[in-house]
C-alpha cells in the first residue's frame, strides 16, 4: 500500500512539508546469514520498512510491512535498535518529505512466499551484511549485523551539557 488514508489526510493539510513519523524496519536473515534488502520502484535500496499506523503497535506494524513488501510472514523477535535524525530523512519523488524515528526489529520467517515484486517493491535480494548496497536510510552496522545483546541507539556524552 503506497500511502495510507491517514497519511494522505495529513498530506492534504501540510502538502510536502517535513513530517516526523514513527516507523519500523525489519532485519530478516536467511540460513546463510544474508539480510533481505528491497529495491523500491524508485530505484533505492532499503530494509523492508514503513510507517506505524494509528492504533498499531510497532511489532504489528513490522509484521504488516514485511508481508506487504515481501510476501513473507514474520515474527518480530527483538529490537535491534532505534534510529532517527537527519540520516532518516527522505524526500520522495513527489516532493513529500518525512523523517522517521525507526524501531528496527530482528525478525524470523514463519510463512508465506517471497514475492517477485509488489506496488512498492521492484525486487528483493539477499546480501551478506558487508555487501549490502547503500541504503536510503544508512542503518548503523551494529543494527545490520545484529551485534550485541542490547539495542543500538545513538549516544553522545556531549549531550549532557557543560
Amino acid at each position: 500500500m503506497p500511502i495510507s488514508p491517514y497519511c494522505s489526510a495529513i498530506r492534504d493539510r501540510i502538502a510536502s512539508e517535513l513530517r516526523l513519523i514513527p516507523a519500523v524496519a525489519a532485519v530478516l536473515r536467511d540460513a546463510h546469514g544474508r539480510v533481505l534488502i528491497q529495491r523500491s520502484r524508485h530505484g533505492t535500496w532499503s530494509l523492508p520498512a514503513g510507517a506505524i499506523e494509528p492504533g498499531e503497535s510497532p511489532a504489528r506494524a513490522v509484521v504488516r510491512e514485511v508481508y506487504e513488501e515481501t510476501g513473507l510472514q514474520v515474527r518480530a523477535e527483538r529490537v535491534l535498535g532505534v534510529v532517527g535524525g537527519l540520516q532518516c530523512r527522505v524526500t520522495y519523488p513527489n516532493g513529500d518529505r518525512v523523517e522517521g524515528v525507526v524501531t528496527v526489529f530482528e525478525c524470523t520467517h514463519v510463512g508465506g512466499a517471497l514475492l517477485d515484486s509488489s506496488d512498492e517493491t521492484a525486487s528483493l535480494h539477499w546480501f551478506l551484511p558487508g555487501e549490502i548496497p547503500s541504503l536510503a536510510v544508512p542503518y548503523p552496522d551494529a543494527v545490520l549485523h545484529g551485534a550485541g545483546a542490547a539495542a543500538y541507539f545513538e549516544w553522545d556524552d556531549a549531550w549532557l551539557g557543560p
